[in-house]
């Protein structure tokens, strides 16, 4: 298989605080990787520096072989990598469709894509197109801010989408949703995989993981712990020693 995703001796503190610490990780082309650890084991920290959020001290992030470590956010963005959050992040003041056509202009800015005047028909049919493959084009002339938290979920999914970036990273897809919306989530993402879409994955929900995931990578204190398939990380002793004796503490990041 060919890495698309590489993350290689990745670090970054927040004060005194080592939030990564040579944290490494591969995500190969065209499959479904987990990556999963203890509360403040540095996930959320990871993926921040993956998109751009977040600069690293030290290591590097390749996309495709190509550098872009300590790249901005939205240069991310439009070299290929698409990335939903724990709280959703939508323009609540304008529509559904109108969040859509914003991510449309993945390789211009954000203020320029909220200030165009007109979107073509191709981009409305686009938007529209991921809408309904989510379930929610009914809702498409609606405030995006009058969706309840689930729809902004998948909101947030089809913004994604409908950008075509080749990595998709997905933070929490699981927090805060009802079983019927999460198996919904699940084969969602099970189809985009089959049509060639990549994916990264952090999630607290074990059994969503490891039904979904072809990897896992285990994190633990800001470092890989082990890497391996499902079944492989589930009986791994080191695994279960990292959950019962890693920290409970927030992610670093969100305590600097």
């Amino acid at each position: 298989m060919t890495t698309l995703l590489k993350v290689q001796g990745v670090c970054k503190a927040f004060g005194g605080l080592q939030a990564l610490s040579s944290c490494s990780l591969n995500v190969e082309k065209g499959t479904i990787a987990g990556l999963i650890g203890p509360n403040g084991s540095g996930k959320t920290t990871l993926f921040n520096v993956i998109t751009g959020y977040v600069k690293p001290d030290g290591g590097s992030v390749t996309l495709a072989d190509q550098d872009i470590t300590g790249a901005p956010s939205n240069k991310v963005f439009a070299l290929g990598i698409g990335r939903t959050f724990q709280i959703t992040r939508i323009f609540a003041r304008l529509s559904v469709l109108e969040n859509m056509l914003v991510a449309t202009q993945r390789d211009e800015s954000w203020l320029r894509g909220l200030t165009r005047s007109k979107s073509s028909k191709s981009e409305v049919a686009a938007a529209m197109e991921w809408l309904d493959f989510v379930g929610i084009a009914r809702l498409a002339a609606l405030s995006a801010g009058s969706l309840s938290f689930g729809q902004r979920k998948l909101l947030e999914l089809a913004y994604i989408l409908v950008a075509d970036p080749d990595v998709i990273l997905l933070d929490e897809p699981a927090g805060g949703v009802n079983l019927t919306l999460l198996n919904g989530i699940a084969e969602k993402i099970r189809a985009l995989n089959k049509s060639g879409k990549t994916f990264l994955i952090v999630e607290h929900n074990m059994e969503f993981v490891m039904n979904l995931c072809d990897n896992v990578t285990v994190m633990h204190q800001g470092a890989d712990l082990v890497t391996g398939t499902p079944a492989e990380v589930r009986s791994n002793p080191l695994v279960l020693d990292a959950y019962l004796g890693g920290s409970e503490v927030d992610e670093a990041e969100e305590a600097s």
